[in-house]
């Protein structure tokens, strides 16, 4: 009976996180280049003497799905769509401390020192972070390429490169800022390969529906978990019941 309130104990906390997994991906439904949480669950034995036939639950919530999300034309020059398998490389800043992170997103800018961003990070090239030159106008090619023209000039100049990796995802983890880093902790290696298009936009690869169904799924799951608690205390009731007499 003990074994079985570990049981219906651990279930119901996986379900109870489960359900957390799921609803920050339909909060990001609409987040452009958002790649949606996967759950997987393991058992980890109750460490303590006696406790051998115990086992806990423990869900790990940082793997991704590896679909693809649905593009659409921006037109804008800064926005760009990785076209197949692939990922853009960004620089991360924290606590003093530099390292290298990998996003789906594309929706870059320039800030006021010619630094390509992605939100607060700067966006890396072939060389580190990418630095343009005042430009009237940009193109980014199907390689990851980004030239420039500036003012009248008839031709563009190219800059930089933009560092496209290519892993398998079974490599990632999502990080605190929602972010794919390496699970080896090492920066990951250009892929030539890895094509791009410039004017688009990648939008989320969270399915709704499928979120919906597995929600109202755990919930059923959570409904089982508390009738084993009962049970449990129906049985302990039973017990007790039998030694008194």
């Amino acid at each position: 009976m003990d074994a079985l309130i570990y049981t219906a104990m651990s279930g119901a906390e996986r379900v109870l996180r489960a359900q957390q997994v799921h609803a920050n991906n339909l909060a990001n439904a609409d987040t452009a280049g958002f790649r949606a949480n996967l759950e997987l669950s393991s058992s980890r034995q109750v460490q303590g003497a006696g406790y051998a036939a115990r086992h806990l639950n423990e869900l790990s919530s940082d793997a991704v799905s590896a679909r693809e999300g649905s593009q659409r034309d921006t037109g804008r020059e800064l926005d760009v769509a990785i076209q197949g398998p692939g990922l853009f490389a960004v620089q991360v800043t924290q606590g003093g401390a530099s390292r290298e992170a990998y996003t789906r997103a594309g929706g870059f800018s320039v800030d006021a020192d010619g630094q390509l961003r992605l939100d607060r990070h700067a966006v890396l090239g072939e060389g580190g972070p990418v630095t343009l030159p005042p430009f009237s106008k940009l193109e980014i090619s199907a390689d990851g390429v980004i030239s420039v023209r500036n003012g009248d000039a008839a031709t563009l100049q190219q800059v930089d490169r933009l560092k496209l990796v290519n892993p398998e995802f079974s490599q990632l983890r999502k990080d605190e800022a929602g972010l794919l880093v390496a699970r080896n902790g090492e920066p990951l290696p250009a892929d030539a390969n890895v094509r791009v298009a410039g004017g688009r936009l990648e939008g989320s690869n969270v399915v709704a529906v499928e979120e919906m169904v597995a929600t109202m799924n755990l919930s059923r799951d959570f409904e089982i978990q508390m009738r084993l608690f009962k049970s449990a205390d129906t049985m302990a009731e039973a017990g007790n019941r039998l030694i008194r007499d």
